[in-house]
């Protein structure tokens, strides 16, 4: 029987339960250190004491929520009254407010950090519950319209609501969808009346996450506004009116999720609430178009940070069961499998961290914003794609314990396959691409310099990638030229076309990262992720080098020449 004898080397506890986070991911530190330099400096402790908290209190209360404590709605008062409030278990709340508390919006927001440390931050959280991540998510899309975009009288009374860090700060919601729409929010049917200063707000918001948030922003669409996505304005909703009293609106129904069950997802009524506009027709949608970009971000670093829990999970079983007379972590095809997980984290990383660190570069050069939007698109689908494949390889390395409830795998499965539909699925995030790289915006000329500018600077061990590198931009070209001739084919091309620069421009930048920190071990990553996802079918016999050096390639150490 093949054997390995080094897996000794391989330094995993028996349980990511309990783990720092933070301190134990070196491709996360290495990964701040080249986008923001005092990063690490200025918030360093911070991030190394939210990741102790995130793998060990918040992965306790994530188990518990999942699996015995889910939301509850009462739906009438003791009147008979329609009520429809969500009731949380007090680990949850707690949970949820002590996010807020360590600042992972207000950092951002009162001028002390980059978005970045935001985003990073909820790549940790999503390493053990995304159902406290996905409202942490919208709190930051509406804090960020109400800063960017509202009438300074909404923006100074709502903003602060949200930013505050005392543990006393609201949550955010995002109501858009609808039964009959789905990601055509443009056919909104929500009816917004004016009433003084404010409006009135009646209709049905089919899908709300966060269902019990302090503060929601909701399209809808003033009376005898036009139909389609440019009669929609965009409006505020309280849960609490001014005078203190409870908003005219009410869940009337939870959804009974295949995952994320610790988030409360409902039917919201809206019936005369009382709302304040935040953008009137034709810009609605775009204001809308804002927070999900944002919230399109978070869910990017979503998927790396589930992406990397089943990481963790798959070495952390992997090198303590015995089976066939040792570890299975002896074993190759295990490595095998584990070496395919990382490749694919390592470069969703990169690429979802691109956005990311865009993101504020955007906010003072509107010049980046083409970046920012192409970027986005592309990290939003390939991290999703990802992660889905990643939950499914460690459930089938755990085995039948990871199959079953009592083991974290079986969460992470149920809850990844949400990212692949949460702010737009690979279709929406396909035509976002169209209007970027066949539209007025040249967002293919952006692309094609980015990826010739890696191209110009291959490190030695990828010399054997450069005619797949080079082979894939010239069909991305080619594609670009002739959906501009052909603009009527768009919808037929674009998820491919979606895919394969996905997949391109994270192949670029594992290699952008090799070549700045002079990393042997990273470009051997990147290669191996070239062969795997650009290259085709390689061959069964092919030489794979990470195979001999598979302790120091999963520790993140050194690999000499």
């Amino acid at each position: 029987m093949f054997r390995l004898v080094d897996s000794e080397m391989l330094d995993f506890p028996e349980s990511v339960a309990g783990t720092n986070l933070f301190d134990v991911d070196a491709n996360l530190r290495a990964l701040l250190a080249r986008r923001s330099p005092d990063m690490l400096a200025k918030h360093g402790e911070r991030l190394s004491d939210f990741g102790a908290w995130v793998g060990g209190a918040l992965d306790e209360q994530a188990t518990y929520t999942d699996r015995y404590a889910p939301p509850q709605l009462e739906t009438h008062g003791t009147d008979s009254r329609p009520l429809g409030r969500v009731v949380l278990n007090p680990l949850y709340q707690q949970a949820h407010a002590e996010a807020y508390e360590r600042g992972v919006i207000g950092l951002a927001f009162t001028g002390r950090a980059p978005h970045l440390l935001s985003f990073t931050m909820g790549y940790l959280l999503s390493q053990t519950d995304i159902s406290i991540h996905c409202p942490v998510t919208m709190t930051g899309a509406v804090a960020y319209v109400l800063d960017r975009l509202a009438p300074s009288a909404v923006r100074d009374v709502y903003l602060p609501e949200l930013i505050r860090m005392d543990g006393k700060a609201l949550s955010g919601g995002t109501w858009a969808t609808e039964h009959h729409g789905g990601s055509d929010v443009g056919a909104t049917t929500t009816e917004a009346r004016p009433d003084g200063d404010a409006w009135r707000l009646n209709g049905l918001k089919w899908f709300t996450s966060n269902a019990g948030s302090g503060i929601a922003v909701a399209t809808a669409r003033p009376t005898g506004a036009p139909s389609g996505s440019k009669g929609l304005g965009l409006y505020l909703i309280p849960d609490r009116l001014p005078n203190g009293k409870s908003n005219a609106h009410w869940v009337r129904r939870l959804k009974d999720k295949l995952g994320t069950r610790g988030l409360a997802t409902g039917e919201i009524e809206l019936n005369g609430t009382w709302a304040l506009e935040i953008a009137p027709p034709p810009h609605g949608l775009k204001a809308m178009m804002e927070a999900l970009e944002y919230s399109r971000i978070h869910n990017a670093v979503a998927a790396c940070g589930a992406h990397r829990r089943a990481f963790l999970e798959t070495m952390c079983w992997a090198t303590h069961r015995q089976a066939f007379g040792g570890p299975i972590a002896d074993f190759p095809m295990v490595r095998d499998l584990a070496l395919d997980t990382l490749a694919d984290l390592e470069a969703g990383m990169a690429l979802a961290f691109e956005a990311a660190a865009t993101f504020d570069q955007a906010l003072d050069d509107d010049e980046a914003r083409p970046w920012l939007r192409l970027t986005t698109a592309l990290a939003k689908y390939l991290t999703a794609e990802y992660v889905n494949q990643a939950t499914t390889r460690a459930v089938e390395t755990v085995g039948g314990n990871g199959y079953t409830e009592e083991w974290p795998t079986a969460r992470l499965l149920r809850d990844a396959l949400v990212l692949s539909v949460w702010e737009g699925p690979a279709n929406i995030q396909a035509l976002e691409l169209l209007r970027m790289v066949a539209g007025k915006v040249p967002g293919n000329q952006l692309f094609v310099a980015r990826i010739r500018e890696t191209l110009g600077r291959l490190p030695p061990e990828l010399d054997g990638a450069a005619q797949t590198l080079r082979r894939t931009l010239e069909d991305c070209e080619n594609t670009f030229a002739h959906l501009r001739q052909a603009p009527a084919e768009g919808p037929l091309h674009a998820r491919r076309l979606l895919d394969t620069m996905a997949r391109l421009l994270s192949a670029c930048l594992l290699i952008d990262e090799a070549a700045t920190d002079m990393d042997r071990r990273k470009a051997l990553i990147a290669a191996r992720y070239v062969n795997n996802r650009l290259a085709g079918r390689q061959s069964v016999v092919a030489y794979d080098p990470l195979q001999d050096r598979f302790p120091a390639a999963v520790m993140y150490q050194p690999i000499p020449a």
